[in-house]
């Protein structure tokens, strides 16, 4: 809940515990086993953010989350905490929230693109599940279509670009280096494994504009923007891969600000642990200069997971603002990470922070937020307050309004498809073709009419014969019958057509 004070998230024996607005961006953690309550306290923080016109993105991986944009008000464990802590004197109402839906596969949000290049070779590598030489093949293909002006938008625009390079790869070894058929052949096959998971509904236009996450309301309450991970997180890497991209994305739009009143954005990454399961170490670089980085850019990030050791230590050292729900503690592991769980907090000295972790009923927390003065308060057993949203999913007619009802729906419901890699590849194998149908036609003209020019030489030299040989035997006989005798008239035949011939010979030169 949002006060002047800041806000308002849980309430401990003697006090209540705000997160301080100029605070909100020192990043944090939601920790705690399956069913403790850290999606309450999820909500909680999410629509305080909105009330002080923060906008919020964040992943629903069961469905709900969906539930915010509805009042609450029909829960009685809600309606006797709100009572015991005296909450509708402080302002607490039950209320919807301003909510914007969003799905990867199109079905349970507003459709959420990006395209081929804004992705980038070294996430897509990733997502692929590439080997480094294949990764290094894939950024050249990347730089061969970008130093040719070849747009990559979609999955047709990579497997025509692939398959280019793949027929030309001879032509651009010595600039580029060596790519094999196999490697761009194993590429090519991931790539389609990639289509029949959907993402040809990912990459594509109108591209996602993160601006249009930032949006508020007329009242200044900021949109809360989730992206259904129902079906997403069925496949571990993609929704790891998804998720970075958008941590990638928020990193290099947004300008440097500095030190604000209050976070420019927050972003909740639930079922953290995935982003760090067998991330390569280039990418997990990439991910703690983010940490360090982006908070200069008003940008707060919120990991949710079971435990702090699922998060990698220089990341967790990162995270200021903690809510740490129950752990179990039965095995050596369990053990071994509640008391690493303990010692990531400032001691308080009146309670014994491992013991308690263990004691946390539901709806209770330890608690620690960071202070005026930028250190992080000692550890405080406390409750979370209860969400004034719907606690719940909604019905598919609910969401389905929702949606259509958007502002930002006819901007995004269709896909665009422009002219680009695909279609400009296209024509110039048509061109190609064309200009080999072309060659082969003309190859064939010249040779007919080379063989009519033969056989048009044959003809002339044939009637060149006969009329040779029909008037030089008429001349002949002429004159071998005044030689006289029957041997005479034979000879004369004979003489003259062959001096016919000579003379024809040197007319039609055959």
């Amino acid at each position: 809940m949002y006060t002047d004070r800041g806000l308002y998230i849980a309430r401990a024996a003697d006090r209540e515990l705000y997160i301080l607005p100029k605070m909100a961006n020192r990043h944090g953690l939601i920790a705690g086993a399956t069913g403790t309550g850290k999606t309450v306290s999820l909500k909680v923080l999410a629509e305080s953010f909105s009330d002080m016109g923060v906008p919020v993105i964040m992943a629903d991986v069961k469905g709900d989350l969906a539930g915010m944009v509805k009042a609450g008000g029909d829960n009685t464990t809600v309606g006797e905490r709100v009572a015991e802590f005296g909450l509708f004197e402080k302002g607490f109402t039950y209320k919807a929230f301003p909510t914007c839906f969003w799905d990867l596969f199109a079905k349970k949000g507003l459709p959420l693109r990006t395209t081929i290049t804004e992705f980038g070779p070294l996430l897509l590598a990733q997502l692929l599940d590439l080997n480094q030489v294949q990764t290094d093949i894939l950024n050249i293909v990347f730089k061969i279509a970008d130093d040719e002006g070849l747009l990559l938008i979609d999955i047709k625009d990579l497997k025509s670009m692939l398959n280019y390079v793949s027929e030309n790869a001879s032509q651009y070894k010595a600039e580029y280096g060596n790519m094999s058929s196999q490697s761009i052949a194993a590429i090519m096959r991931a790539v389609v494994a990639l289509s029949d998971r959907g993402a040809e509904l990912f990459f594509g236009e109108p591209a996602l504009n993160i601006r249009d996450w930032m949006r508020t309301t007329l009242d200044s309450r900021a949109y809360i923007n989730i992206i259904d991970a129902s079906s997403l997180i069925q496949d571990t890497l993609a929704y790891s891969t998804f998720m970075l991209w958008l941590l990638s994305e928020l990193f290099e739009t947004m300008p440097e600000v500095g030190d604000l009143d209050k976070p420019k954005m927050v972003f909740f990454f639930d079922e953290a642990h995935l982003l760090f399961k067998n991330t390569p170490k280039a990418m997990m670089q990439k991910i703690e200069q983010v940490m360090k980085l982006i908070r200069s850019k008003g940008i707060g990030i919120y990991f949710i997971s079971q435990s702090p050791s699922d998060i990698p230590a220089e990341i967790l050292a990162q995270l200021g603002n903690k809510i740490q729900h129950a752990l179990r503690a039965y095995t050596p592991a369990e053990q071994k990470a509640v008391k690493a769980a303990a010692q990531s907090y400032r001691e308080n000295p009146s309670l014994d922070t491992q013991k308690a972790i263990t004691e946390l009923g539901i709806g209770e927390a330890l608690v620690s937020f960071i202070q005026e003065d930028g250190s992080p308060d000692i550890v405080e057993r406390a409750y979370i307050l209860p969400p004034q949203s719907y606690i719940g999913a909604i019905g598919e007619e609910e969401r389905k309004s929702v949606i259509v009802g958007s502002d930002l729906y006819h901007k995004y419901i269709d896909m665009e498809d422009r002219d680009s890699a695909y279609e400009f590849l296209l024509r110039v194998n048509e061109a190609k073709e064309n200009e080999e149908i072309f060659s082969k036609e003309s190859k064939e003209k010249d040779k007919e009419a080379q063989k009519d020019k033969i056989r048009m030489s044959k003809n002339i030299k044939s009637v060149g014969n006969t009329a040779a040989g029909t008037i030089g035997r008429e001349v002949g006989n002429a004159l071998g019958s005044s030689v006289g005798g029957k041997f005479g008239k034979k000879l004369g035949g004979n003489v003259g057509a062959s001096l016919a011939r000579g003379i024809f010979k040197t007319i039609f030169k055959f």
